[in-house]
Parts: structure tokens; sequence; C-alpha cells
């Protein structure tokens, strides 16, 4: 994907791709898989070292981007994770900084911990049972004095298991609210899940009937945490999709390698034309991912509705692409493709698991309908 890149968009993607493929080889990812750990936290903070958790952070507080466009340049950092289908709370992590954006005074202390990789901060989004974008329902906050008494559950957080403080939306007197609440806060329970990728692990983390002050209250009028939310599901749901992406497009690199490489009858099975065609058909559907995932990063701080829209066409599109594509590619490998030791499954549990996190592509198109029926209402 080199759209117009800037000479220090390129380099940052360059260095970014160099220090995945030194640090976290595929045998690596299978060896933190085998050992249960998501991720290496030294390795998180010099990736942090490197820019990873900047682009939404001002230069204030110590962050900044590599270009004008924040998002676009995370979208370049997301496409890199997914082709070394590396671990780390990439995703989550920014969608927490997006999330405390508006309130980064109150939380600098916070906001300069995670951005210098020490700590580790989760988006405590999903509740059992409920889909992306639904607001939280069984997560309910009860006034206590001017702090709250939270109790719920929240599943399906991305590196809860390892995160030192989790980002809550929760249901208020009068409407939604958003909290901050340390892992380690007495009533936090924090129970790893099952998860198909191998190392972009999840947790359910419970609340029982936790107390949080007022300094942990990131949004509490209606307006203000809607709009941080469909923010934080804005940037989550994009990074999802250059993941993806990125995965997908190393898989079809090792087919095509694979199609020159491996012969039948005497002839390489690149020159059979039906294969020929077949390829041909993956790489028009990942020019699209590419393509739409790049011009939704690009209408961030632009017109919401246009960032909507944009952000639904590339959940939904890669979402919908990319199992299918890597599949394909896992055909065209024949046996050896369904192997264990093969690296092409990896690649499609990155892809499976991308497509039902923060939004399905059904999820995402029922959105876009309801954008357009208010336009055309």
């Amino acid at each position: 994907m080199d759209y117009a890149l800037t000479a220090d968009q390129r380099l940052f993607a360059a260095t970014t791709r160099e220090f995945l493929a030194a640090s976290v080889p595929l045998d690596v990812v299978r060896g933190l898989a085998t050992a249960g750990v998501g991720f290496d936290r030294e390795w998180w903070r010099r990736g942090a070292e490197l820019g990873w958790t900047a682009p939404l952070v001002p230069e204030e507080l110590g962050g900044g981007s590599v270009s004008s466009a924040p998002m676009a340049d995370l979208a370049l950092l997301a496409v890199e994770f997914g082709r070394a289908c590396a671990p780390g709370p990439l995703v989550t992590t920014s969608a927490v900084l997006a999330g405390l954006a508006g309130e980064r005074d109150r939380f600098a202390e916070l906001v300069t911990a995670i951005l210098s990789g020490e700590t580790v901060a989760a988006w405590a989004y999903y509740e059992p049972g409920r889909g992306f974008a639904e607001a939280p329902e069984r997560t309910v906050a009860v006034p206590v004095g001017d702090g709250f008494r939270v109790t719920g559950v929240k599943d399906r957080v991305e590196c809860g298991d390892q995160a030192e403080v989790f980002l809550v939306p929760a249901l208020g007197p009068d409407g939604p609210v958003q909290v901050v609440i340390p892992a380690d806060t007495p009533g936090v329970t924090v129970t790893p899940m099952w998860t198909l990728d191998l190392v972009r692990r999840t947790a359910t983390v419970e609340f029982d009937e936790v107390l949080v002050g007022p300094d942990a209250v990131v949004q509490s009028h209606p307006r203000a945490v809607r709009s941080a939310l469909e923010a934080q599901e804005h940037v989550a749901a994009v990074l999802t999709a250059a993941e993806s992406t990125g995965a997908a497009e190393h898989a079809f690199g090792l087919t095509v390698g694979w199609m020159f490489d491996r012969y039948t009858f005497g002839r390489p099975l690149a020159s059979y034309q039906a294969l020929k065609h077949r390829a041909a058909d993956s790489k028009t559907a990942l020019e699209a991912c590419q393509a739409t995932v790049w011009a939704a990063a690009n209408t961030f701080g632009t017109d919401p509705t246009a960032t909507a829209e944009a952000v639904g066409v590339a959940k939904s599109f890669v979402g919908g692409v990319t199992p299918e594509l890597v599949q394909e590619c896992v055909q065209i490998h024949g046996g050896i493709g369904v192997t264990w030791e093969h690296d092409l499954h990896l690649y499609l549990r990155r892809v499976t698991t991308g497509r039902a996190m923060y939004g399905t592509p059904e999820e995402h198109r029922r959105r876009l309908a309801a954008l357009l029926d208010r336009k055309v209402a």
C-alpha cells in the first residue's frame, strides 16, 4: 500500500517492518502462543520508543505523528502488524487514547504512561451476548457521591489479561458514562478467554461493585460519551481492517511464491490458466482492501459522517473478503497448507479474528444502511 506516502511515512513503515521481522519472527509468535503469553512487555516498550503509541497523543505530552494524518500513520503501522502476525495491544491502546482525547489534561499522567509503553490500557467495550456499537446495558454505574459504583461483565477485552488499566463504558442514571478502572482495583476479576488468533488474546473482565472516584470519570455527559465511543469504534475498526489487509497481503505473497516454486507435471503452478485467474481475483480484492482502508484512515479529522461511512465500507469489505482470500491461499498450497507447521494458518486466524472484532461485515453494513436512511430522510 503506497498511496502518495510522504518520505517520513515510508520510513516509519519500513522501520516498523524491519523491527518486527527482527524481534517477533513467526517462531517467536509461536513461542508466545505456546507459553500462553500475548506479548512481551519489554518488547512493547521498545515499540513505543519507535512511535507506535504516539500518533494520537499531542506533542505537548510527548506524542506526535510523522504526518498530518495520525490515523493514516497508525494504519500503516497496523498493516505491518498484520504482515508479521505480530502480537501487542496496538488496536486497544489506540482506542483508549482516542477515548481520552478530550480529557488529556486531566489524564495526562495516564496518557504519558501509555505513550511510554509502561502502562498497557485496554478498552473494555463488549458485553456478553451483545454486538458491536450497542450502548452499554448490562454494566451499570450507580452514583456514589461524586463517583460511581460499577457492576457488570465485559468480554472480548483485547489484551485484558495483561492490562493495568481498563477504559470502561457503563450505563449511568442519565445514559452512558465512561470510566478508568485500574486492573488491581478491589472487585475486578480478569479471566483469559480462548481466542482463535494465537497472540491477539482477549479476556473477560468482571466488575463487582467497583468504586471509582470523580477523578476516574472520563466522560459522564451522554453526548460526550457517545462522541468518544464513536471515535473509539472508528479507530478500532480501521486498525483491525488494516491489520487484516496486511495479513492477507503477506499470505498472498507467500502463495504467489509457492505457485512459482511448486511444479506439477514438469510445470510450475503459476503456469496454469485456472490458477492465474484465481490469483488475479485475489490480487484485485487485495487492492480494494488497501484502497478502502487508506481512504477510511484519511477521512479522520474531517466530516464525522464521511468518516463513519468510510470506516463502515472499509471494515465491512475487508472483513468479508480477507478470510476468503487467505482460505484461497490455503487451498492453492494443497495439503501442506492445512498443516500446523505451515505459517498460513496463523494468517487465517488473524483475519478471521479481525472479521469478528469491532464489528462484523453485517454489523457495519447495517450501520451504513442507517446512515443512508438519515441522509435520505
